[in-house]
């Protein structure tokens, strides 16, 4: 089969390799309809995260079809249609037990990480009953791609972190696909007001575009002047930080309002500092979670009605065969004005 293969740092190649095969009872093998690329990928090719070895197939999002299914896989059958969740979870661990699926003891975030992930024709899922989910006819398979990591990561590290309730005042640090899906999910619980920051000016007009109520341009204006303004000198109840700097971690820090909710939801490859001499008598509370993908069920029922709809975070498409034109474009958004791209493995 094809396969974006990770070499090294900087150094990735659409090349053939051997398909999958089942390894495990509870394996499944799948073969990719839809899949996309996500900024943490951007990670692994700047050499981010170790645990990532040359050889690796990238990717951890995708929907497809069952084309094989193990001995002891119960839940599916060969010809389902079955969105894959970027976390694998075996549902029994002590982890598992608490809902921190992220940190299951036989799984985790593996896809594309430890194991080959889903930037391919096929791709094996361990402990496939708890690692896929049965996708309604309704649901367009492009806006369930979304369903795979930007809106279980959004929703569950910045809006229920955060602990929006209706009528809070909310601030998103990033207006990149993470923090645009975190304001589509955020109006799920009704805020007074969503303040969008970024330097970006196409990317502020789409957050414009999808609900923000202010947005701030920091690479023109002061962001905490800005929030402060716009809040009646308060600052806002949540801050949300989206991007994985420690300017933009800090950001939060200065506009964040007595009483708030500060909701991490970054990739940090640097530190950031903690100011401590201005929040700690300021009842400030700080939150940072990998995706759990405990929401997935919730939110698919939430895109099925109609209620939510991902898709509008597409922006480019490209057929399988072109995933280098993808990456390109992925990894120069702010030249191609690139949100979310979708890879089509089918009809190209």
């Amino acid at each position: 089969m094809q396969a974006l293969v990770y070499h090294g740092r900087h150094d990735f190649r659409w090349e053939e390799k051997p398909a999958p095969r089942l390894q495990q009872p509870g394996d499944a093998i799948v073969r990719i309809t839809r899949t996309t690329i996500c900024g943490t990928d951007l990670h692994i090719l700047n050499g981010d995260v170790p645990t990532v070895t040359p050889g690796r197939t990238l990717g951890h999002e995708g929907v497809g079809v069952i084309v094989e299914r193990g001995s002891d896989v119960r839940n599916f059958d060969v010809g389902d249609r079955v969105l894959i969740s970027c976390i694998t979870s075996c549902g029994r661990c002590d982890y598992c037990r608490r809902q921190m699926y992220s940190h299951c003891t036989s799984g985790g975030w593996i896809l594309g990480n430890k194991i080959d992930g889903t930037q391919a024709e096929m791709v094996r899922i361990p402990l496939a009953d708890t690692s896929l989910y049965r996708l309604p006819e309704t649901i367009d398979e492009e806006a369930a791609v979304m369903l795979s990591d930007t809106l279980p990561t959004s929703y569950e590290c910045g809006v229920i972190n955060g602990a929006i309730k209706p009528g809070d005042s909310v601030a998103i640090v990033g207006a990149g696909p993470i923090g645009l899906a975190a304001l589509l999910t955020a109006q799920l619980m009704s805020p007074g007001a969503v303040i969008m920051i970024d330097p970006n000016a196409q990317r502020l007009q789409v957050a414009k575009e999808l609900g923000a109520t202010h947005i701030v341009d920091n690479s023109k204006d002061n962001a905490e002047s800005a929030v402060m303004g716009l809040t009646n000198k308060m600052g806002v109840d949540v801050a949300i930080e989206a991007v994985g700097l420690p300017e933009t971690f800090d950001i939060c820090q200065q506009i964040i309002a007595p009483g708030g909710h500060i909701a991490n939801i970054g990739v940090h490859g640097k530190p950031a500092t903690l100011r401590l001499e201005r929040l700690w008598d300021r009842n400030i509370s700080i939150a940072t979670r990998l995706v759990d993908t405990a929401t997935t069920s919730t939110l698919i029922k939430t895109v099925a009605s109609g209620a939510l709809d991902p898709s509008r975070l597409i922006t480019h498409r490209f057929c399988l065969n072109d995933m280098m034109k993808a990456y390109d474009a992925f990894g120069h958004a702010v030249r191609e004005k690139a949100i979310k791209v979708i890879i089509n493995a089918t009809g190209c």
